[in-house]
């Protein structure tokens, strides 16, 4: 029986299996068993060459936003009108075979835009080029979905559950448990949140089917199974979505304002390039950048060329290492303008975390 056959009969015996404190074990069983297949689907053969044809791309840029969507959903007249790459634009399906990049200039931050072939239903199980335009879709910083507005919750279901299937989780956080394999000792299980959807006998049932017969695990949230399959398989990606609905030229205000009401969505017309502000707005917003000015000694600040870093990672010393990895060795405080400091200039030392629009001076070692 080929993986392909084994995924589908567990899916049909979870499907037939009711939900209750009975059939946890069961179930919780049949989806580690299930994920280690879909692992095993995903994983390309050691004889199976490179990666194929035009999807190996080069990273540019500050961050990288794929778009994926159905064939002939706008995804390249979108990336025209954005970046002015020409990707083949046409009304008939499948048109791009490749991945075709461009880059946006947005802030003062370049940004790579990847156009990836047209995802088909089944590209979670290897069908069509759906593996390859995964395998770059988990590189991207941001994904834009792209829906046509006249069907756009049959597609997005779709889509959404395609990424499920390949350990792409959209717009959440990685659940917070602590999982630490062991020699011996068995398995300790602690939580400092009470669990409603998972006991002892479940998570046993779990490691049971992942040969883990020792191990420290620590909720500290209301987990899943599933949470904990992700946390056990260690090869989930936690990617932001944007659901880019397009076409909005061809439907009434009134239904506008049902599409305004799908979480993370933009409507746009990528044909007039209707709403483009916002929807560049919600990528700079869900990209989580922010802007630092450099100010040398006895200068203006210069405004036109930003260093552009990551919310998470912007102290002075990610901002040192962005611009030459030898400032720090001279380092010896800087001189900070702006929202991250109580005094203008305040002087800062390395470990301080910069805010977007931020002026930094650096004084060096006499």
């Amino acid at each position: 029986m080929s993986t392909f056959d084994k995924i589908k009969e567990i899916e049909t015996e979870m499907a037939r299996t009711q939900k209750n404190k009975n059939t946890a074990y069961h179930l919780g069983t049949l989806k580690a068993k299930l994920a280690k297949l879909k692992r095993e689907l995903l994983t390309p053969s050691k004889s199976g060459g490179g990666p194929g044809e035009g999807f190996d791309v080069a990273g540019t840029g500050v961050a990288r936003v794929g778009f994926i969507g159905f064939p002939s959903v706008g995804k390249s007249t979108l990336m025209s009108k954005m970046t002015g790459t020409f990707s083949e634009v046409s009304e008939v399906e499948f048109t791009t075979l490749t991945t075709v990049p461009g880059v946006l200039q947005y802030k003062g931050a370049k940004i790579q835009i990847l156009d990836l072939p047209g995802i088909i239903e089944g590209a979670k199980d290897g069908k069509g080029r759906g593996r390859q335009v995964i395998a770059v879709a988990r590189t991207c910083s941001l994904i834009f979905i792209v829906l046509d507005v006249l069907k756009p919750l049959t597609h997005k279901a779709v889509i959404e559950r395609e990424m499920e299937g390949v350990g792409i989780r959209l717009n959440k956080e990685p659940p917070n448990i602590v999982f630490r394999k062991k020699d011996k000792g068995g398995i300790n299980m602690t939580n400092t949140v009470p669990l409603t959807n998972l006991d002892k006998d479940v998570v046993k049932s779990i490691l049971n089917e992942y040969r883990i017969a020792s191990a420290d695990i620590s909720f500290r949230c209301d987990a899943t199974a599933d949470d904990l399959i992700d946390v056990i398989e260690g090869n989930r990606v936690y990617i932001p979505a944007l659901y880019v609905l397009n076409k909005i030229d061809q439907i009434s205000i009134e239904e506008l304002d049902l599409v305004y009401k799908i979480p993370h969505a933009v409507p746009i017309s990528a044909h007039h390039e209707w709403n483009f502000d916002e929807l560049l707005e919600k990528m700079w917003d869900y990209l989580n950048l922010v802007r630092i000015y450099t100010k040398p000694k006895g200068q203006l600040p210069d405004y036109t060329a930003p260093v552009v870093l990551k919310r998470d990672r912007a102290s002075l010393a990610d901002f040192c290492n962005t611009i030459h990895k030898g400032i720090l060795r001279e380092f010896a405080h800087a001189l900070v303008w702006g929202s991250s400091v109580k005094h203008n200039p305040q002087k800062v030392g390395k470990e301080h975390v910069l805010l977007d629009e931020d002026v930094v001076s650096i004084v060096k070692k006499k």
